[in-house]
């Protein structure tokens, strides 16, 4: 079925340019909880992300949500710097429809917020 403008596949993603930047895509934990399935999620401070620190700004966190039995990512957030762009790397992700585990075998740049992603996606645990 297709909605109002046409594309029925989009999957929700913004950004806000306030300081530190927010990017966020796909599902929220509210919308997670209504959904009723199983997931998986972190939570990981920029304080412990390199470029950040050798920035000298470490507010923020990124949080990702992962379907607990598909493993494909449902939703995530970043606040902090370069959130407005990592998130297209998890976005990327999604429309693939691909499991989180393809970002773990990556390998990216130092020093870059999309770098810790393989290391984040490694502490997942059961969404509350």
């Amino acid at each position: 079925m297709r909605s109002s403008n046409g594309f029925s596949d989009r999957i929700l993603a913004y950004a806000l340019y306030i300081d530190p930047p927010l990017g966020r895509c796909g599902m929220t934990d509210a919308e997670i909880r209504k959904s009723g399935r199983r997931a998986l999620a972190v939570k990981y401070p920029m304080s412990k992300v390199s470029l950040a620190y050798e920035k000298g700004e470490t507010q923020g966190l990124i949080k990702i949500c992962v379907d607990a039995e598909t493993k494909q990512i449902l939703g995530t957030a970043t606040l902090g710097v370069g959130g407005d762009e990592v998130v297209h790397v998890l976005l990327d992700i999604m429309y693939a429809k691909a499991p989180y585990a393809v970002i773990q075998r990556a390998m990216h740049i130092h020093p870059t917020v999309s770098e810790y992603l393989p290391t984040i996606l490694g502490m997942l645990e059961p969404f509350a």
